[in-house]
């Protein structure tokens, strides 16, 4: 069985450059890969298109690159945390396409499992759907959407071992399994790494067949976007 083990995170992040296209998993704070968006503050390659569900906080997550001014383009769903992401949106120097929640993560998956496009509900009759081809299916008109794939798709898993077999914790289960097959090279950063064999096979999420480098993260802070408790 191949061992995809890299020691670091700078050996799994080796040939990104700039004006490559990546996808970023994580839902909120919520599995994100910590230590390989740091690598990517640490290689500062800029003109990056990214492919995420949220743009971070301002000083957390994707946030710290576009503070770095390292992305030129954002394609991602909800934005509302973050207030240097809106200042380059209006000002012009930010790229972004907005994308429903749902044709997101369909858009990821279907570039995951070869499907070049497929119509879908959302959007319809909006902004979403301008210049966009569209067609009536039963009485109802559906857009037509095209898949997403990534030069690197970079996630968070909890458990994965040397094969690349991953399993993913609670909301972290949300993008990560979608981009992590729809990555021309995938990067897997895990918080435990254990020897292929001992991960339960029916408890596995993402098959190692679509993992190229995985490697045990550290130092995970796991901050909440908005904390909220009794008085």
């Amino acid at each position: 069985m191949i061992d995809k083990t890299v020691p670091n995170a700078q050996e799994a992040l080796q040939g990104i450059a700039d004006g490559m296209t990546l996808m970023l998993g994580g839902f909120g704070l919520c599995g994100i890969p910590e230590n390989s968006i740091q690598e990517l503050l640490r290689l500062g390659v800029k003109n990056l298109t990214c492919i995420s569900n949220n743009a971070g906080v301002d000083d957390f997550g994707i946030g710290r690159l576009l503070q770095t001014k390292q992305v030129r383009k954002m394609i991602a769903s909800y934005v509302g945390e973050n207030a240097e992401f809106e200042r380059q949106l209006l000002s012009g120097e930010l790229e972004v396409e907005l994308i429903p929640q749902g044709t997101l993560a369909e858009r990821c998956r279907a570039g995951g499992a070869g499907i070049p496009a497929f119509f879908t509900p959302a959007g319809y009759g909006t902004e979403v759907g301008e210049g966009k081809e569209s067609r009536e299916f039963n009485g109802k008109m559906y857009l037509l959407e095209t898949a997403l794939i990534a030069d690197f798709a970079l996630v968070k898993a909890w458990k994965g071992d040397t094969a690349g077999n991953l399993i993913y914790k609670g909301t972290a289960r949300n993008f990560n399994p979608m981009m992590a097959t729809a990555g021309k090279i995938t990067v897997a950063e895990v918080e435990e790494l254990v020897p292929a064999g001992e991960l339960d096979p029916n408890q596995i999420h993402t098959p190692g067949i679509f993992v190229q480098r995985i490697y045990q993260g550290e130092h995970y802070e796991k901050r909440i976007e908005q904390r909220t408790v009794r008085s």
